[in-house]
């Protein structure tokens, strides 16, 4: 036996323990119908003002109690010959004598039953059995169909679970790859920022500078860091690289931060305003002979935490493009909340350039 047909033989994400309780289950059924027999006949007697006979009392239960027995037949076959597309001529070939022989054995069992409480004769054994087999047909296919739509339903949520374990593994290849993306590019603007104070011999901020690039490039380059950390861990390694850019430009920076307490401990994704502050240092501050403002907002709005970071400078042109961190935040936002994740890009009343951050506001569940 090959591994697809023993596969086959047995319900998909399902052990044999618990194949067997479904088949049991299904035999267990017929008690239901084994009492309503057993009323039945019983209610008769007494519609008749006869006493009920303790033979047809057992002989209506034991009927339908031989039938649960008998329905093990049918949910092997089901799983031994499954309805495809393929080969369904012997899978239906099997199945009608399947319910040929469930009809066999169920009248079967009936005689004896009958012969044995001296209610039916042996001798009506043909005419037994041509009732019984309407019964029994429609038993056998419509136990039939109930395993078949387990299956089904089993196998479709075993592609289900897969799906979403391909998909989980995709975003994470993605994320993974948008990280390594951003990291060389922080350090390549980083280290040459570090060179123009070299050659301008301002030996002291390039010392300071060292020091913090250090620290904020150990955080940065953890392996083990996770897609999202709480906004109070980002803001904390984002003031570490705003020392970095003081060192640059001294008091031409002033950073303003309006943090809304309650979006400290909403979940963010890693680094997500480093390359936002970085192209705002980059196209407004820097391009300013005279000082710069750079604004940082997080705030929450009903279900959804907005971040925005906002300069005064002369703004991003047409032509400009949005970067590889204003492409990398877009794409990773997508990747990790789908539509509930958005990026825009705007200019505030007062000039400059405005970029806003909106996500699902989730906080790290203790």
């Amino acid at each position: 036996m090959t591994a697809i047909e023993a596969r086959q033989q047995q319900v998909p994400g399902v052990d044999r323990a618990t194949e067997r309780r479904i088949w049991l289950l299904i035999s267990a059924a017929c008690i239901v119908p084994a009492v309503l027999g057993v009323l039945q006949a019983y209610m008769q007697a007494q519609l008749e003002r006869r006493p009920a006979r303790w033979e047809d009392l057992v002989f209506e239960g034991g009927e339908w109690l031989f039938l649960g027995a008998l329905l093990s037949i049918t949910y092997h076959l089901g799983r031994r010959f499954p309805l495809r597309r393929t080969r369904w001529t012997r899978a239906l070939a099997a199945h009608v004598a399947g319910a040929l022989g469930l009809c066999l054995g169920w009248a079967s069992l009936g005689v004896l039953l009958g012969h044995v409480l001296n209610r039916y004769p042996a001798g009506n054994y043909l005419s037994w059995i041509l009732t019984s087999m309407p019964w029994s047909v429609f038993m056998y296919f419509t136990v039939l169909g109930c395993v078949h739509a387990f299956s089904y339903f089993t196998e479709a949520r075993e592609r289900e679970a897969h799906a979403s374990r391909l998909a989980a593994q995709l975003a994470e290849a993605r994320l993974g790859a948008l990280r390594m993306q951003l990291n060389p590019h922080f350090l390549f603007n980083s280290l040459n920022a570090l060179a123009v104070l070299v050659r301008g011999q301002n030996t002291a901020a390039a010392s300071r500078m060292l020091e913090l690039l250090g620290d904020v490039l150990h955080q940065a380059l953890r392996p083990d860091q996770p897609h999202e950390v709480p906004l109070a861990e980002e803001l904390r390694f984002l003031e570490q690289y705003l020392a970095i850019e003081h060192v640059r430009f001294s008091d031409r920076l002033r950073v303003h931060w309006s943090i809304d307490d309650r979006a400290r401990a909403a979940l963010v994704p890693g680094f997500v305003l480093q390359p936002l502050v970085e192209n705002a240092i980059k196209h407004g501050v820097a391009k300013r002979a005279a000082a710069g403002r750079l604004d940082i907002v997080a705030r929450v709005v009903g279900h959804h935490l907005e971040l925005a970071v906002r300069d005064d400078g002369v703004g991003m042109s047409a032509s400009q493009g949005e970067g590889v961190g204003l492409s990398n935040t877009r794409e990773r936002l997508r990747t990790m909340y789908g539509d509930d994740g958005a990026v825009t890009l705007g200019t505030p009343p007062g000039g400059g350039t405005e970029v806003v951050l909106r996500m699902p506001f989730r906080v790290r569940t203790p």
